[in-house]
């Protein structure tokens, strides 16, 4: 079967293109290293899901409470971009943490157009508070690798997801 895949891209190649053929076995261990990757960032993420619940926010909450934490006030645009949502997910997300008094937006006076999403006291002091027990947590599930393997799966992964993003817009 991978044989005729090979056969059909070969079909499908266009001159300039950037299509190549792969072998029988560049295609397994390409779908072989998907399958580790899927299984270890559902394994790493599960750590970061269960933290979330336990102090009664869904993973997407979360996410946003912990961007505007560790970066500062984003652009409600920039938050759908940065934690890959969309846009009906970033506001639904926003209206209910700043309904719970997490955080609040703030129209920029230089750009009436953009809005940003800030924290407020309440949600930096429970950040001030839970942050660090989350930090551990995600370092336990990192610490099956020491300094240098992170760093080297750091930027293996970095350069995989700038690699395949590329091939998106070609």
């Amino acid at each position: 079967m991978l044989f005729l895949i090979i056969l059909s891209l070969d079909n499908f190649k266009q001159e300039g293109d950037g299509m190549r053929s792969f072998t029988e076995e560049e295609l397994q261990n390409a779908l072989d290293l998907f399958r580790v990757f899927a299984r270890a960032f559902k394994s790493v993420s599960e750590h970061s899901i269960r933290d979330s619940k336990e102090h009664g926010f869904n993973p997407t909450e979360f996410a946003v409470l912990e961007l505007l934490y560790t970066k500062g006030p984003q652009k409600l645009q920039q938050i759908g971009s940065r934690l890959l949502l969309v846009s009906g997910n970033v506001t639904y997300v926003i209206d209910k943490l700043e309904k719970n008094g997490y955080i609040y937006r703030e129209q920029d006076p230089k750009d009436k157009r953009s809005i940003y999403a800030k924290l407020t006291d309440k949600g930096q002091s429970y950040l001030d508070e839970i942050y660090p027990i989350h930090a551990i947590r995600i370092a336990r599930a990192f610490s099956g690798l020491n300094a240098e393997e992170q760093a080297e799966l750091k930027a293996l992964l970095k350069k995989a997801g700038v690699h395949s993003q590329h091939l998106l817009f070609r």
